[in-house]
């Protein structure tokens, strides 16, 4: 601008100039600034034509953007997805090489369901999450590099604040293009502080990880435990099942035909082929809901539902009872142990510690920075230097939202202890509804196995006259169907039993499977978990009320009672009506706790 005023006083005196012969070079400035003005305005014309074609085509890309439409999935990705999830379903699993014992069920459960291999990635995810929490109290380290351009020189001139002229030519300090780079090492006290704390919250984000391993590994083993005994009461159930199947079609065959023909009573054949139908179908929705069991095992062993295998069958366990210490030690113990109430603490914690983070953000922050530099342009006196200096900042605004901020860690500290108080009365609960559904589940296998004994005896005695020709056929087939009705009802109860003994230690907090569950094969971990119930499985692991005592020896075992004891005292509180007794039904837990 001052250079095109300095134009226009040119032509005036060049205009006033050759009256007194004096227009020559006056003239010649004239041109000559008229030729700068003109090359400048073509210039700026020239830069408006770029920046309005920057501006369409800034529309243009965003109106392409706003016309973005959802695409669904094709054919070709959904198949894509479905081959890649069955390829890994069972990529890394051992393979079934011999009939599957429950611990090797329980093993294989606890390394390949899906589940606890969720679980176990959380807890993975805890750990990476503590690790990147260290990095973040170490200061930063800034490496930047940068270029910048233009079209011509950035010259500047100088004016007199007393004169208002001009009292330097123009000049630059700056080449056209420049290169930059510096590396910067920066450290703000405030932040190392405010990232230890968040180190020290996600140390206890890895111990609720652990505890929701511990909660989900203790659930599914009481979930192996229950479908592996229906599956193997099937199995025991399965040979007589058959033969007593085609015995029972032609029964009915045969009594279809009788009343037909006319050849007995017709109100004797009828109740006969109720008694038949009902025993069959008592067997039906019994046999059904064993045999099920065998692909839910197979499910939570990671087995593809068609995948053929057999099941080491067991002899029947002794009944014997295992738990009979006082429900106030038992409902300590699962205050103590359960992962549900350790992890409530470990969020009071967390929660404890947002506190001191409340506290350190109402701190000042103390900013302090070294770094080298470079610089290419050539007109600097040095190229490369060193720079370094302090700061202090303070939000004066923290102190109004200090108050707010501890209100809210208050209400959350007040609702994590009315929630510790809730599940511990849902836990206490627990114990006690756990410890009566075992010993509801000892007297209902008692009286099973009792009655199971009378009507195979009574079978058999049947069976005999048959044989003599003093009863008729359809009463052997009668009581033979029995038989199985209680053996089968036998069998449901002794999966109840374990299914119980489960509940009992998952309600206790007490690990049923061995500290580390990562390492082993199927057959090392299947072994461990033997160890493990048969530790379990003795009486005195119920005596023990403090946690931190060690486990003691197998040589103080206590002396068990017999079977024939432990019958004898269930039989004496028994009604004298079996068969009633038989189909009344225990309370239980759900099947998935």
């Amino acid at each position: 601008m001052r250079k095109i005023r300095h134009c226009r006083s040119s032509s005036q005196s060049g205009a006033d100039y050759p009256k007194a012969g004096l227009g020559w070079h006056e003239t010649r400035a004239q041109v000559h600034c008229i030729e700068w003005v003109g090359s400048h305005l073509s210039m700026a014309l020239h830069i408006q034509k770029i920046l309005v074609g920057l501006v369409v085509i800034g529309l243009a890309l965003i109106g392409s953007g706003c016309a973005v439409l959802p695409t669904p999935l094709t054919q070709v990705e959904i198949q894509q997805r479905v081959q890649e999830n069955l390829a890994q379903l069972t990529q890394f699993q051992e393979p079934v090489a011999r009939p599957i014992t429950l611990f090797e069920a329980m093993a294989r459960a606890l390394k390949y369901n899906l589940e606890t291999r969720v679980q176990g990635l959380k807890e993975m995810v805890a750990h990476r999450q503590l690790d990147l929490a260290h990095y973040d109290m170490l200061p930063k380290v800034v490496a930047d590099a940068a270029y910048n351009g233009r079209s011509n020189f950035a010259g500047a001139s100088s004016q007199s604040l007393e004169t208002g002229q001009q009292s330097l030519v123009s000049s630059t300090s700056s080449d056209k293009n420049i290169y930059t780079s510096n590396l910067a090492l920066s450290w703000d006290v405030l932040d190392f502080g405010l990232s230890y704390v968040r180190a020290e919250q996600a140390a206890d984000d890895v111990l609720i990880a652990e505890e929701d391993k511990r909660r989900i590994a203790n659930r599914v083993i009481q979930d192996v435990r229950s479908a592996f005994w229906k599956a193997v009461g099937a199995e025991r159930a399965l040979g007589r099942l058959a033969f007593l199947q085609d015995w029972v079609t032609q029964a009915l065959g045969e009594v279809h035909v009788i009343r037909e023909r006319a050849l007995a009573d017709p109100l004797t054949s009828l109740q006969y082929e109720r008694e038949l139908l009902s025993a069959q179908r008592e067997i039906q929705q019994l046999y059904q809901d064993l045999s099920l069991s065998r692909i839910h095992l197979a499910e939570l062993m990671n087995l593809d539902p068609g995948e053929p295998y057999e099941l080491a069958v067991p002899e029947h366990p002794p009944l014997v009872s295992k738990v009979e210490e006082k429900l106030e030690d038992l409902e300590y113990r699962a205050l103590m142990n359960r992962p549900e109430l350790r992890k409530v603490d470990y969020q009071k914690r967390i929660n404890a510690k947002e506190t001191k983070a409340a506290i350190l953000e109402l701190l000042p922050n103390l900013h302090v920075y070294m770094g080298g530099n470079y610089d290419s342009n050539n007109f600097l006196f040095h190229n490369n230097w060193l720079n370094y200096g302090a700061k202090v900042s303070w939000n004066l605004l923290n102190v109004f939202r200090h108050p707010v901020r501890l209100q809210v860690i208050d209400a959350q500290e007040k609702v994590l202890d009315m929630q510790s108080l809730a599940l511990t009365m849902a836990l206490m609960s627990q114990v006690h509804v756990s410890v009566a559904q075992y010993h509801a589940a000892m007297k209902d296998v008692a009286t099973g196995k009792r009655y199971l004994d009378t009507q195979m005896a009574i079978a058999d005695q049947v069976q005999r006259a048959w044989s003599l020709n003093r009863l008729s056929e359809h009463l052997v087939i009668r009581e033979k169907m029995q038989g199985l009705v209680a053996e089968l009802r036998y069998e449901s109860a002794l999966a109840k039993l374990e299914m119980a003994y489960a509940n009992v230690l998952a309600a206790i907090g007490e690990d049923p499977f061995p500290t580390d569950i990562t390492g082993d094969g199927v057959e090392e971990l299947a072994v461990a978990l033997q160890e493990r119930w048969e530790w379990l499985d003795r009486p005195e692991v119920f005596a023990r009320v403090d946690q931190s005592e060690t486990q003691p020896e197998k040589t103080n075992t206590q002396p068990q009672r017999t079977n024939i004891q432990l019958q004898e005292t269930v039989a004496q509180s028994q009604e004298t009506d079996m068969p009633s007794q038989e189909t009344t039904t225990q309370p239980q837990e759900r099947d998935n706790p």
